[in-house]
């Protein structure tokens, strides 16, 4: 759903991980493929911390010649949709909250990526913001 480019750089004997789109980004691993692990760790918590100071969180540009996308996992891309369009809106917290005749603390864990929201409660606020989720399945191509 949502999969940001990161640059893998290797350097003495470890792979550094940069983010285009998110400047504050930085993490390292082992290889490329601990890079890329780490790096959605690193994204995460660079836009947990966006979200928890109300700052924009940028739409992932393309991966270019020199980036590789890194996917994040298909719950923190809803949680992160639901922020960008209640920005979007105007919509505040207690506002949505209202809403759905909810306690303000069942927002924050809607808006939480660290905690596992159920998919109709995400459902029912995004209805609220008159939006709705279509999910699609894609099949990855086996291996060569």
């Amino acid at each position: 759903m949502l999969a940001y480019p990161v640059q893998l750089i290797p350097e003495d004997g470890q792979v550094i991980v940069t983010c285009p789109d998110l400047p504050e980004v930085g993490t390292f691993g082992e290889d490329r493929e601990d890079a890329r692990m780490r790096a959605v760790d690193a994204i995460e918590e660079a836009i947990a911390t966006r979200m928890a100071h109300g700052r924009e969180v940028p739409a992932p540009s393309r991966a270019g010649e020199d980036t590789v996308a890194v996917q994040l996992p298909t719950q923190t891309a809803l949680k992160i949709r639901l922020y960008q369009l209640m920005r979007d809106q105007g919509v505040s917290k207690a506002e949505l909250a209202r809403r759905l005749h909810a306690a303000r603390p069942h927002v924050d864990r809607l808006l939480d990526l660290n905690h596992a929201s159920r998919l109709d409660s995400l459902d029912a606020a995004f209805s609220e913001l008159g939006a709705t989720v279509a999910v699609d399945v894609h099949r990855r191509a086996a291996p060569a």
